[in-house]
């Protein structure tokens, strides 16, 4: 075999390695074990909720008023968390506060009423 033929054949077969290595099957998956597609993946852990209030029925909205807040390292400046109120509908924030487990705690006005809110380190919005 020329020189050149033995390199090429060399590369292509070690080239492919990682390829096949990424396709190997290690254990079986949990019987109840739901898919990512089902689950959401990767962005059910790091994707905040995006619903808005119902400026109507803030106490029957859809997941920004009623989300669970989750603890956890909150990089978000006070004026970043008093955007992200606006932009879910609460006007006139004050108090704004991060708490000892990562969430911002405040109040607004949403509808003309009164409520306590909270943002988490994920941006998701919660009346509370």
């Amino acid at each position: 075999m020329s020189r050149p033929l033995t390199l090429f054949v060399a590369l292509a077969i070690l080239g492919s390695a990682p390829a096949l290595a990424q396709t190997t099957v290690t254990g079986k998956p949990a019987p109840d074990a739901a898919t990512s597609a089902k689950s959401g993946g990767q962005e059910a852990v790091t994707r905040p909720n995006t619903d808005k209030p119902d400026v109507n029925h803030p106490g029957s909205t859809h997941a920004a008023s009623n989300a669970k807040l989750e603890e956890g390292a909150n990089s978000f400046t006070e004026a970043q968390t008093q955007h992200r109120l606006g932009e879910a509908g609460y006007k006139d924030v004050t108090g704004l506060m991060k708490d000892d487990k990562g969430i911002w705690r405040g109040s607004a006005v949403l509808n003309g009423k009164p409520v306590k809110v909270g943002v988490d380190f994920k941006g998701n919005v919660a009346a509370q």
